[in-house]
């Protein structure tokens, strides 16, 4: 039997896309993107009250799916659109609260921090995402020339300004002290590594700060972030990403969120923080280096497995 298709919808932020492709590679599903873009008027209004109609998108694309994913409020009407369009013959999952009625989508999954109840509603401990440990064995060597063998790993993902954290210098030059002082000086290795939202002052103010010792990754670069992730015996994320923070779980591996002063009402963060705090799966970035484990986080697989189950049942034809 072939694999079903699946046509994955959001606005092409890496967390959506981490989301998305994760659980359709968990789903085993032949997928392709699609990046939304809304014409200019609609991109600033909200998704119920924007019409259900393809008519709202600045770029039109063709859907020979059996499953879209989506994930991101621009992606919300064109999923709710095409499931209109196509009936039964396409299962619509959208990842996040859509801010629409839930019966829109045949699945709704959303982290367990958000509080989203409804029948069609599969809650995940942090974000789902695209990383697997296989993958991170892949990449074990990505950098190897690189690194020293003598000494243990720090890894420190950074995230960039956001609604809620602005990253002024002296947040991010308190952030470089802590760990200076609690690794560095300690004989391990820091391994930065950006994502797309990482300003490149903020790259080029680590390159200045760190001594040549240290390995900087100057762009956006998977490989060399599943090759930290998997080298790192200690994992430092900033707190501004969720997507960042559950990635780094998969690993079982302790984990310090960089925590900033917010500009803006972060209780959505705060609930995500008590929950992994909860879980051991974090601390708050201080003055002092413990070693913790916990269960390794696979929160995809769950997802993918109650709704594997539904697709089995689905009838497409």
């Amino acid at each position: 039997m072939s694999k079903l298709k699946a046509l994955l919808l959001t606005q092409g932020m890496h967390g959506m896309i981490s989301q998305v492709e994760g659980l359709a590679k968990a789903l085993n599903l032949d997928y392709r993107h699609q990046t939304i873009k809304l014409k200019k008027f609609w991109n600033y209004i909200p998704p119920k009250f924007t019409p259900v109609s393809e008519n709202i998108l600045s770029e039109q694309f063709t859907c020979d799916a059996d499953v879209i994913i989506s994930c991101g409020r621009k992606s919300v009407v064109p999923s709710i659109a095409l499931k209109k369009k196509f009936g039964k013959n396409i299962l619509n999952v959208h990842i996040q609260d859509p801010k629409v009625r839930l019966s829109n989508f045949d699945f709704i999954v959303a982290p367990e921090h958000d509080g989203l109840k409804g029948k069609n509603v599969l809650t995940s401990k942090g974000a789902i995402h695209y990383l697997t440990n296989d993958e991170l064995d892949v990449n074990k060597n990505y950098l190897k020339s690189r690194i020293n063998s003598q000494k243990k790993i720090v890894t420190l993902i950074i995230g960039g300004p956001t609604k809620h954290y602005d990253y002024n210098e002296k947040v991010v030059e308190s952030i470089f002290l802590k760990i200076k002082q609690n690794f560095l000086d300690n004989n391990y290795q820091l391994i930065v590594v950006p994502s797309i939202r990482t300003p490149q002052s903020i790259i080029d103010k680590a390159k200045n700060y760190f001594n040549e010792n240290q390995i900087v990754i100057p762009n956006v670069d998977k490989k060399a972030y599943l090759c930290s992730l998997k080298n790192a015996d200690h994992i430092i994320v900033t707190c501004d990403s969720t997507s960042m923070i559950s990635e780094a779980a998969v690993t079982g591996k302790p984990i310090y969120v960089a925590q900033m002063p917010a500009i803006k009402n972060n209780e959505r963060f705060k609930s995500f923080f008590n929950l992994f705090v909860s879980l051991n799966i974090i601390k708050e970035l201080g003055n002092e280096v413990k070693n913790w484990t916990y269960p390794k986080l696979n929160e995809t697989k769950k997802i993918a497995d109650q709704i594997r189950e539904k697709i089995k049942l689905h009838d497409f034809s």
